[in-house]
């Protein structure tokens, strides 16, 4: 089949600007050939290259003593957590695939993410979510929370990787253009840790998997685009998994970097061959020279420009020293995976690509990539108009509840609010020694370490302040850990935007991610890494700004976490912190007047960070018997959920400096709820005056009713 004539018009077509193909003619002297084009353009694509983002990521804090991998030079962030150990965590997003094939999409998020982390080395130990759905009561909204949920249970359970949390919201902003944000974390030992690094010249390119199909070409230009009325699921080849071969490929992976033999590995993710091949040679400062003729195939009629740009799904790129193929090559067959050499590691620092020995494209590696040549870009800011109106809104009119009891029942049935156990109960496996916490927890294999994480934003919070909002998302994750006994140790995010060409949107990213860099640095929680996900829009308009946190913390002996239910009647109930006198944003203002108004809680760094020690302390000291964060619905409904999980009621006097309903259902950060045995009060007071933390007496722990004054 002859190729397209390759110009201006073929390259916007394919997403290029004009500026960006002249630039590609510039550097080559010539034009590029068709193969080269598909090349640039997903390399040079938002999803692949972040060349609206990369000059403001470059502003978070990527120090600290126990990172071993900074953001952006591997697959996925590492942390060091002692006796020889790392751990190994990623977050991404699959979110215009989901929109389109919700089964498939969510599925192969989990899987793309999972690949992240055995490539380092590490063997997956759990996952986690962090979800968003329009309206819940629309038919179609309801079978993209239920495909969606299949696709990632189906696909974690056949790995044999259990989900320890997540979050999921229901916001009108998202219906057409759904969330999905899939965390991975794994373990391994330093001495295995790997690198996506093509070094060695003369070492063999070794292709490892699944057979390469027509599957998710363009994938990465598809997520750097809005969805319009004329975008059809037909028109999108959404990649599919296979959670079997996923499975095999990460035993064989995990071996074969056991054993010594892999120089370097990298998954084909996004933008699939190429951006391995090319990624990989431009960070070890090489080039690649492959035959893509030699590429296992589903069809076998397809060009080199399309297997170059497939995204089929459980495929790997190894280095491997030629010594070592053989040994290669028995492992991966032995598991009937494909295993084909492609071609070896040059010392000129081009990617080379032949096609039954055809040139058929020759680039500077460090040219595509991230970091390299590829563009960068300082769009226009605007403060969003809806900011003033939202910043004169008082709550002096709001009415004043008749009915106090009706307000909580009606808050504990919102979607966000209300269980999710019937959607998470499809996922199998053991997902911690302790379950029941505000954070997932997971023991470490062989030693009394565990492991908590948790994923968190309120996209409401950073509709009306992006800045203040991403600061309470960092917070509350960092809390939700404390809460467990773990401290806080590193962050991923998953940055989920609307277009970055209009200046409104744009503005909120920047705000988000100074929101970011503040709280990470108060709290020393540098960023590993992370996902950026700009052009989440449908023909109505943008999601809401939504800087998905992934928060990682470790205790070193796991048998001293607690959970958020309290545990026996006659223990007593303290409130870490302060009064409410907020309703902005929250699920109670939600609830009343159906539009997100006002100023969203704030949060007092400072304080935050004592409050976090002191939990710590605390729960260290096994001074408490429980510990919960109030975050959606306020005190009441965390006091609810600290009753529900064993049935244990309590009647609270909650001494009330401002209007009760505020005090009751605001939002305000910084608060956590925690009971503790009547001979613990002088302890429990004696670490609280260390630390000049704030707290209030509430009530006691009773049988089965909740009772408040």
């Amino acid at each position: 089949m002859a190729e397209p004539t390759v110009d201006i018009k073929l390259a916007l077509e394919m997403g290029l600007l004009e500026e960006e193909y002249n630039l590609v003619c510039e550097k080559i002297g010539r034009t590029p050939t068709f193969t080269e084009l598909g090349i640039v353009s997903v390399m040079w694509s938002e999803h692949c290259c972040y060349k609206n983002s990369i000059e403001y990521l470059k502003k978070l804090p990527k120090d600290g003593k126990k990172i071993l991998s900074k953001a952006g030079e591997e697959n996925a962030g590492v942390i060091d957590i002692g006796e020889g150990l790392a751990v190994s965590f990623k977050i991404e997003s699959h979110n215009h695939p989901s929109a389109i094939d919700p089964y498939a999409g969510s599925a192969t998020g989990v899987g793309g993410c999972l690949r992240d982390i055995f490539t380092m080395g590490a063997k997956p130990i759990a996952t986690l979510n962090s979800l968003r759905f329009g309206d819940v009561s629309d038919e179609h909204v309801k079978y993209l929370v239920r495909e969606a949920f299949k696709g990632m249970a189906d696909y974690g359970n056949e790995m044999g990787i259990p989900c320890m949390g997540g979050e999921i919201y229901f916001e009108q902003e998202y219906m057409g253009n759904p969330l999905i944000n899939a965390m991975s974390i794994g373990v391994c030992e330093h001495k295995h840790l790997m690198s996506a690094s093509a070094k060695g010249v003369g070492n063999d390119v070794v292709y490892v998997g699944r057979k390469t199909g027509r599957d998710g070409i363009h994938g990465s230009s598809f997520a750097s685009k809005e969805f319009d009325e004329n975008t059809k699921a037909e028109e999108i080849s959404v990649p599919k998994g296979d959670a079997k071969a996923e499975k095999d490929l990460l035993e064989a992976s995990l071996e074969a970097i056991k054993k010594g033999l892999v120089v370097g590995i990298q998954d084909m993710g996004a933008a699939g061959l190429t951006c391995t091949s090319s990624e990989m040679s431009a960070k070890a400062g090489t080039g690649i020279e492959i035959d893509v003729s030699l590429v296992p195939l589903v069809e076998p009629d397809m060009s080199a420009y399309e297997i170059m740009l497939s995204e089929s799904q459980e495929r790997m790129l190894m280095i491997v020293e030629p010594k070592n193929l053989e040994v290669i090559k028995e492992i991966f067959a032995s598991r009937d995976l494909c295993v084909v050499r492609l071609g070896k590691v040059t010392d000129d620092e081009k990617l080379r690509v032949f096609f039954h020995g055809e040139l058929k494209a020759e680039l500077p590696s460090e040219f595509l990539v991230l970091g390299g040549g590829a563009p960068v870009y300082h769009r226009e800011t605007a403060e969003p108009k809806y900011l003033t109106q939202a910043r004169t809104y008082t709550p002096d009119n709001f009415p004043v509840p008749s009915d106090f009891c009706k307000i909580l029942e009606d808050l504990v049935r919102r979607p966000n609010i209300a269980s999710k156990r019937a959607l998470y109960e499809q996922f199998k496996g053991d997902i911690a020694i302790k379950s029941g916490g505000d954070a997932g927890l997971i023991k470490i294999e062989d030693t009394k370490k565990g492991l908590a994480a948790s994923v968190d934003c309120n996209g409401r919070y950073c509709y009306l302040d992006a800045y203040e909002g991403t600061k309470g998302a960092v917070a509350e994750a960092a809390r939700n850990v404390a809460c467990t006994g773990a401290s806080p140790v590193a962050i991923t995010n998953n940055l989920n935007f609307g277009n970055p060409y209009k200046p409104e949107v744009y503005y909120t990213f920047v705000q988000a991610i100074n929101g970011m860099k503040d709280a990470c640095i108060a709290f020393d929680t540098p960023v590993t890494g992370g996902n950026v996900s700009f052009y989440n829009e449908n023909p109505k308009g943008a999601i809401f700004p939504t800087p998905v946190i992934g928060m990682v913390g470790l205790i070193d002996d796991i048998n001293k976490a607690v959970t958020i239910g309290f545990k026996k009647e006659g223990d007593l109930i303290y409130l870490l912190g302060d009064n409410c006198s907020e309703i902005g944003g929250s699920e109670y203002q939600m609830l009343i007047e159906q539009k997100p108004a006002g100023i969203p809680p704030s949060v007092d760094l400072e304080k935050e960070k004592k409050l976090q020690q002191t939990i710590l302390d605390l729960i260290d000291k096994q001074i408490v018997n429980s510990a919960h964060d109030c975050s959606d619905g306020g005190l009441a409904v965390a006091i609810c959920e600290c009753c529900f999980p064993n049935n244990i009621g309590c009647e609270i006097d909650l001494p009330f400096k401002y209007r009760p309903d505020f005090e009751l259902f605001g939002e305000t950060h910084g608060r956590i709820i925690v009971s503790i045995d009547p001979s613990q009060k002088e302890s429990f007071v004696t670490v609280c005056k260390v630390h000049n933390q704030s707290f209030l007496p509430l009530g006691k722990t009773v049988g089965n009713h909740i009772k408040v004054n």
